[in-house]
């Protein structure tokens, strides 16, 4: 029987992906997974460093993680992911107590290293033996200590074949369609950690999804850096969204189909009708803007303009008038003034986004720009904070307006369980709320087992969530 291991994933969902799919193969090799971290012998943390505050939350987890080695049975610590990849060799001198450094382009070697590692501990203890009986200088002088770092460039990408271990709620799944990104956003880090676009083929994609169907999931959340890339590699010939999303379609037990990051300049004609006429795609795009202006926009070297959002923005709500969007937007990029903010506010206020995540600048090394921050100079950290505050207030008055539209409506609703802060509550989310990101249904009244669907009518609305009963 191999050690127990205790696993923490961060960051985005991909990472997320990743890190079931090292799950998997640690569990096909007869790891144990434990969920206290005290009861592990082996702890694995897949990090992410997209932002400063990502890369702190990294390195806060692996140093309490770290804690583990000298209080409880844990024998071998390893960092994966993202900040594996950026910093291992700085770490490596850092932070001593992690044993070995995976990149985004090896795990899936996980297993095979975290055996070589306990079994390097053991020859270790063998050979410190050995050392004292014989005094052995000799001996310690020709022991070749192992890597501690396994960083090659991105090149892996999964497929229905490698083992994958479902975390989180039984009934809803992400599926990673392809690795990587092209657009080289300026302010960027994700396309020199994860390499250029690679794309599963469709064949793969529905096997998978089978699997993840048998396994009792009902909503399928697609995932990539950028969905609308999916085979771009292969000359758009034999892999395209049009082609794999009808395919998807027909996996019995898949209900739901959410698309996550997808941009205006891609998304065909077609694609829009396909969302429009696929009862199982949920009308529902995330598509990260980040900005308005388009002298920001090209700063950030986005392949888009301000006129074609409002353009794409109007083509998808005269198709589907009841999608809900989603985005991303960034307060403070470098260079960007007064007058370019107030217009991006005003532009907000007219696409009025259903969900608006809203990020600081975070000025990360070897982007484009980091160079323009260095340069030019930072928006300073409070206007930063000032700016991202006003966009906050803003989405929150639109998510309001938009929430209230959806009172005395019936919406079907997937229940994710009692809610954590009384029993008197269920909650659950509409086609309009992806998980975790998103608001939530508050179910006041009826019952229903986790992972059905029901209907709910709407009672009462708020910023974010809204509250109803099954009828």
């Amino acid at each position: 029987m191999n050690s127990n291991i205790y696993f923490v994933s961060l960051g985005c969902p991909k990472n997320l992906v990743d890190s079931q799919v090292m799950l998997g193969l640690l569990k096909n090799e007869n790891f144990q997974i434990v969920d206290k971290p005290e009861n592990a012998q082996v702890i694995v943390v897949n990090t992410c460093s997209f932002i400063e505050s990502a890369k702190q939350e990294s390195i806060d987890t692996i140093l309490e993680m770290a804690s583990y080695k000298d209080s409880a049975q844990c024998k071998t610590l390893v960092m994966a992911g993202c900040l594996a990849q950026r910093y291992s060799k700085d770490l490596q001198k850092e932070i001593p107590e992690v044993d070995f450094f995976i990149g985004t382009g090896e795990y899936h070697r996980i297993a095979e290293l975290v055996k070589e590692s306990q079994n390097t501990r053991r020859i270790c203890r063998s050979i410190h033996r050995m050392c004292r009986r014989q005094s052995g200088t000799q001996i310690r002088q020709n022991t070749k200590l192992p890597e501690r770092i396994y960083i090659n460039k991105p090149a892996f990408i999964h497929t229905e074949a490698h083992p994958r271990l479902q975390t989180g709620d039984f009934f809803s799944a992400y599926l990673k369609i392809s690795e990587g990104c092209n657009r080289c956003c300026s302010f960027c880090i994700i396309p020199k950690l994860r390499g250029h676009t690679r794309s599963r083929t469709v064949e793969s994609l529905v096997e998978e999804t089978k699997s993840l169907a048998q396994k009792g999931v009902k909503e399928l959340n697609i995932v990539a850096q950028d969905l609308t890339e999916y085979g771009m590699e292969y000359r758009y010939q034999d892999m395209t969204l049009e082609k794999l999303l009808p395919a998807l379609c027909k996996v019995d037990g898949i209900e739901w189909i959410r698309l996550f990051y997808a941009y205006p300049d891609q998304f065909s004609n077609e694609l829009i009708e396909i969302m429009a006429s696929e009862p199982k795609i949920v009308k529902y795009l995330d598509m990260p803007i980040q900005h308005t202006n388009d002298r920001i926009l090209k700063l950030m070297n986005r392949k888009f303009t301000r006129a074609q959002i409002f353009t794409f923005v109007e083509k998808l709500r005269k198709k589907m008038p009841n999608i809900f969007l989603r985005t991303s937007t960034i307060a403070g990029f470098p260079t960007e003034t007064k007058s370019e903010h107030e217009d991006f506010l005003e532009d907000l206020k007219t696409l009025k986004f259903n969900h608006v995540g809203v990020f600081t600048y975070s000025k990360e090394e070897g982007t484009k720009a980091a160079e323009i921050a260095n340069k030019e100079g930072m928006v300073p950290l409070q206007t930063r904070l000032s700016r991202q505050r006003q966009i906050q207030k803003i989405h929150k008055a639109n998510s309001l307006d938009q929430n209230r539209k959806l009172l005395n409506q019936t919406l079907t609703v997937l229940v994710e369980g009692p809610h954590p802060d009384t029993p008197l509550l269920l909650k659950g989310r509409h086609y309009g709320q992806a998980p975790e990101i998103d608001g939530q249904v508050l179910i006041n009244d009826g019952n229903a087992p986790i992972g059905s669907f029901v209907n709910v009518r709407i009672s009462e609305t708020m910023p974010y969530d809204v509250v109803g009963c099954i009828i």
